[in-house]
Order: structure tokens, then C-alpha cells, then sequence
């Protein structure tokens, strides 16, 4: 490897024969869904862990088009995996407590029946000949694969970008096989853009001199060059610009001297030709063509309608990531699954991760911290390990003014009726919904916009959407909820009036509970100090780094709910210091507020 310059997630990736990988022929004739039909196919696969005495600690990896079967090292000897960061033992993917497995794709080239198998009928390789397959043929062989191996339920799959959508066409198709399911930097569907590419891709392959018509096995020369050229366009999407920027923008004009053909005068294209001639070494240009027309053919629908009704079968729980520097599979069609799920009630969590990687960033370990903590903790879920839980004294919610214990969780657990579904926004880590969840509510979920704490809230076993208050709640149905609750967050909104529309739109009741500035305490600090109202019990931030943007008082609510045609339903005032409800003059001698509220319709449940 020249340098650092040419880092990227296809480093360890390599066309040294697999020392681990095994192999099963199918019996049986192989159907294809857009026509044809294969027989004898074989399928390369890789094991990792043991499979328990129960059969119910399997776990499918799904690689993306460049991927295979070597997802981790089997030992110290063995050559890296594209996954060694997150599939071994002691990693999120734990090989000491999982028995994982991952195949090679049909259409592929390291093992699993491809375009450059053998063609029964005419004793050569099939070339062009190999029939047009899908992500459904795909997926129909890991499944017969997981029956010749005895294996008839699996634990969790998991998949990134092509890997996503074999994972997504799993729950909706084999909704009775898998228990949970987390698709990766994927979509229901390419978009235009990134199908663009694919399309140039291709075109570069097939008008290679010597492509020749797909049958290039024979012949000194294949069609290296458009190959390459299609990795080098691969290699374009899956940077970001800011990657880009980091990468090649000191040197620009610095190339690296590096043995390929083409163009190098500035050190993006030393890079990319790098990468394009190292593919060339491991991958068949057939089998792009194949696997890279599968993913673009792949199509769950476009508009929420269809997309709900594609996962309307489905009955996995679910863990959907992306990350916010993936321009190829954009985090919005990661939303889109997620609000369809949302849609049909399904159990989801969902977390766009920061990054500036591209779409590369689930092979990385830029981001591990965040993704890759999130997969062990909704696997150590679905296993029912405990996680490692957030610490009682653990610090509050970055909205919330208080650092003493949450006495309006107290009270908001008391008011919440047995059995109702709970949506907490700006749930923090977890902390009320966990309470919560002791008393068998039948649907609890939260709405958090720090990925740490959605991560804190998926190792109390909680499904946590992210999502900005300020920017709505469209991800949910109208009344989908019995109560909504908004916890010591509405003083840091921007828009209250739609918040709270939104909170009476998709829940029957809301509760709301918030500071009360009018408190006596903190009216002294500014009449007789001249000081903005600050104290180590009450108020603890300084005027300068204080997450309120609203100083709203009971008195403010009260008149807000008036106005809008609010009905309050409950009306309960605390002193947090003393640890006692407050009847005489609550809007002076109250440091907190909670308010029961909803549209003034005719049978709206009443909590506590």
C-alpha cells in the first residue's frame, strides 16, 4: 500500500483464495422471478461462532456488491475481512456468543454460482449468457442455504447498501424467519442520481475493446479498463465531499507515481486509478454487471403508500441506521423506511450518524463508536442480554435545567394510565420510558435527537426514533399514540405552537411538563441581583450557554392554552427543591409544572 492517500474500505479486501470458505450445491432448479431458471447452484459461505443447542443465536451478514464471503479473520493466521471492525469475538457482532453467517451473492465471483460459472448446457462459462437475477433470487438462496445448514429462524440480519436491501426484501418477504433486521446506508430504491452512475458504469464495461460480447474467459486481455473505470466511479460515491476535501485538496497537485494507465495529474486521479486497477485484481466484470443491475432493479416503491404497504408483513423488530454524509444512499430514503415502519406500528429505532465518511462509513471505523455500539446493544435485545445501563447519577437531559432527581417523572408515570402506548419526545436516554416500561405499556417509544442517547435508550431495550422536534413529527400518523409526552424540553423548542399541534395530532392526550421561570427564587436573582436567574438546584447554566430560548411561566401555559383552544385536563405544580406539590399560588411558590392537555373532542381519555 503507497500511503495513507489511498486508504479506503477496499484495503483489506484481496483475491487470496479463502482458507475458511465452504460450499453446498442446492438441489433443485433455482426459479428466477424476471424468467430463466439455474440448476445446481452452488453458494460459497463462511461461518463464524457456533450455532447454540436452541438454534436461535443465528445471525446473517449481507455483503454489499464488492463485498463476500469473508466478513471477519477466523484467526490470527487468516487475512482480514471487510467486516474485521464489527464481526469477531468480543465485537458488536460478538462471534464468542452469535453463530454468524454470510454468502457469497448469487451473480458473484468468489464461489457462488456467477457469469463466470460454468453453463451445464454448453460447457463454458455463462458470460452474458447468465440470466438477469434479483435481490429476491438473492435472498431465495440464502434461504435455502440456511435449510441445508438446519437453521430455520435467525436471530437478526444485517446488511449495508446492496447487503440493506437484501435485509429489507428478508422481513417483508420471509417475515416468519427473522427476528430482527438492521438494513445499513440503504433505500427501498436507488435514486435517479445514484442509478446514473451505475448506468455509466456499465456502459464503461460493456463498450470495452475487449469485453468481447461477455466472453473474455479465454482471451489474454478482459475488459480491465472499463472494469476499472467503473470502480473509480464507484469510488467517487462512496467519498463525501468533505472526505474528498480532507483527502486530496493539500496535495491536489501532488499525484502519486503509481503503476496504472490512467490519467494522474492531480492526486484524486493517482487515487482512483489506484483503486480501480486493485479491483481489477479480485472481481469479474460480469459479475458487476449482474450484481450492480440487481441492486438498481431493486424497488419496494416510491411513495409512502407503497412503502407502507411493502413492510405491511413484516413482524421483525427493526434497527435502521444511516449516515449523514451519504450522498449515494441519502439519508431521507433511510426515513422513508423508517416512517413507513412507523406506519404499520412496527417495533424501529432509527439513528443518522454523523459523519463526514460518504457512504463508506459503515465499513469504517470512523463512526464505530456510534454504529457499532448501536448493533451490540439491539442484538444484546434481541438475545435478551442486558446491556450496560445508563448510571442513575448519569447527567440529565441537555434540555432539561434541573440536576436533581426528575420528580416529574414521578408524577408523569402516576399519570399515565396502565397499558396506554407512550411516545416521549426529547426522551433523553430512556430513563422515563424505562420507568415506564415496568408497568406493561403496550407500545413505548421515544423521540431523541442525540445519537448517544438514542444509543443509552436502545441499551435499555427502548425504540427510539431520531428526529428534531422543531422540524415536526410526520413520521407519525394521526392519534397513533394514547399520550404523548414532552419532559422539560418545550423551554427549547422554536416553534412551541406547532410542537404542541403536533404532539395533539399524533397522541390523544399530551403531557407536558417544563420550568417555571416565574419561580420566587429566580425572580429575585434578577430584580435584586441585575442577574440572569441562575442557582446550583434550580437554574444551573449561565446566560451564555443555556439550551432555553423560551422563559415561559404556569401563567404563560394557562393563557396559551386558553388561546388555542387547549383543554387542560390536569394542572400539577411542584417544588423540586422541597419535594412537594405546591396548591397555594403555583405560578410564585412552583419551580416546575406539568399540564395534562388535549383538542377539546368529545371522549378524550382523562389520565390519573
Amino acid at each position: 500500500m503507497p500511503d495513507k492517500l489511498f486508504d479506503s474500505s477496499d484495503n483489506v479486501r484481496h483475491a487470496n483464495p479463502l482458507r475458511h470458505v465452504q460450499s453446498v450445491v442446492l438441489d433443485g432448479v433455482l426459479k428466477l422471478e424476471l424468467g430463466g431458471e439455474l440448476s445446481g447452484v452452488t453458494v460459497a459461505y463462511e461461518t463464524y461462532g457456533q450455532l447454540n443447542a436452541a438454534q436461535d443465536n443465528a445471525v446473517l451478514v449481507c455483503h454489499a456488491i464488492s463485498g463476500d464471503s469473508h466478513v471477519a479473520r477466523h484467526n490470527d493466521e487468516d487475512d482480514p475481512g471487510w467486516w474485521d471492525i464489527v464481526v469477531g469475538p468480543g465485537k458488536p457482532v460478538d462471534t464468542n456468543r452469535f453463530f454468524v453467517i454470510c454468502p457469497n451473492l448469487l451473480g458473484g465471483c468468489r464461489g457462488t454460482t456467477g457469469p463466470g460459472s460454468t453453463n451445464p448446457a454448453t460447457g463454458k462459462p455463462y458470460g452474458r449468457s447468465f440470466p438477469t437475477v434479483t435481490i429476491g433470487d438473492m435472498v431465495e438462496v440464502q434461504r435455502r442455504l440456511l435449510e441445508h445448514l438446519g437453521i430455520r429462524r435467525l436471530l437478526a440480519i444485517i446488511g449495508g447498501s446492496v447487503g440493506g436491501h437484501q435485509a429489507l426484501t428478508w422481513a417483508t418477504r420471509h417475515p416468519d424467519w427473522v427476528r430482527g433486521v438492521i438494513p445499513i446506508a440503504t433505500s427501498p430504491r436507488l435514486t435517479s442520481q445514484s442509478l446514473a452512475f451505475d448506468v455509466v458504469g456499465r456502459n464503461a464495461i460493456l463498450r470495452d475493446p475487449h469485453f468481447h460480447g461477455g466472453q473474455y474467459y479465454d482471451k489474454p486481455h478482459g475488459p480491465d479498463v472499463g472494469l476499472a473505470i467503473a470502480r473509480m466511479i464507484g469510488h467517487i460515491t462512496y467519498l463525501s465531499r468533505e472526505a474528498m476535501t480532507e483527502k486530496f485538496d493539500a496535495n491536489r497537485l501532488q499525484p502519486h507515481d503509481v503503476a496504472v494507465q490512467f490519467e494522474k495529474k492531480f492526486s484524486v486521479g493517482s487515487y482512483l486509478g489506484y483503486q480501480g486497477a486493485k479491483f481489477v485484481e479480485r472481481f469479474d466484470a460480469n459479475s458487476y454487471l449482474t450484481l450492480s443491475l440487481a441492486m438498481d432493479l431493486f424497488d419496494l416503491g416510491s411513495t409512502p403508500e407503497q412503502l407502507a404497504a411493502a413492510f405491511r408483513n413484516a413482524r421483525c423488530r427493526w434497527l435502521v441506521i444511516s449516515f449523514s454524509g451519504d450522498w449515494l444512499f441519502p439519508p431521507d430514503q433511510s426515513h422513508d423506511i423508517v416512517r413507513a415502519l412507523l406506519a404499520n406500528q412496527a417495533a424501529v429505532s432509527y439513528s443518522n450518524i454523523q459523519s463526514d465518511c460518504g457512504h463508506d462509513a459503515f465499513l469504517l471505523p470512523d463512526n464505530l463508536a456510534a454504529y457499532g455500539e448501536m448493533i451490540r446493544a439491539f442484538l444484546d435485545n434481541l438475545s435478551a442480554v442486558p446491556s450496560a445501563s445508563v448510571a442513575p447519577d448519569e447527567p440529565q437531559n441537555p434540555t432539561s435545567i434541573f440536576h436533581q432527581r426528575r420528580l416529574d417523572y414521578d408524577r408523569i408515570t402516576e399519570l399515565i394510565p396502565p397499558g396506554a402506548s407512550v411516545l416521549d419526545l426529547g426522551c433523553g436516554s430512556g430513563r422515563l420510558l424505562a420507568r415506564l416500561k415496568e408497568k406493561n405499556h403496550r407500545r413505548l417509544m421515544g423521540v431523541e435527537l442525540d445519537e448517544k442517547k438514542i444509543l443509552a435508550s436502545l441499551r435499555h431495550n427502548l425504540d427510539v426514533v431520531q428526529a428534531n422536534l422543531n422540524q415536526g413529527l410526520r413520521a407519525f400518523a394521526g392519534q397513533q399514540f394514547d399520550c404523548i409526552v414532552l419532559s422539560q424540553t418545550l423551554q427549547a423548542v422554536f416553534d412551541v405552537e406547532a410542537v404542541i399541534n403536533e404532539m395533539l395530532r399524533v397522541g390523544r392526550t399530551g403531557i407536558v411538563s417544563f420550568p417555571n421561570f416565574a419561580y420566587h427564587k429566580l425572580r429575585r436573582m434578577l430584580a435584586e441581583h441585575g442577574r440572569a436567574p441562575r442557582s446550583a438546584g434550580v437554574l444551573h447554566y449561565e446566560w451564555y450557554d443555556t439550551p432555553n430560548i423560551r422563559f415561559l411561566t404556569i401563567a404563560d401555559f394557562d393563557d396559551f392554552c386558553r388561546c388555542k383552544n387547549i383543554h387542560v385536563h390536569r394542572r400539577i405544580a411542584l417544588d423540586t427543591e422541597a419535594g412537594v406539590e405546591i396548591s397555594q399560588d403555583p405560578n410564585l411558590n412552583a419551580d416546575l409544572a406539568i399540564f395534562v392537555i388535549s383538542r377539546e373532542v368529545q371522549g378524550t381519555p382523562s389520565p390519573g
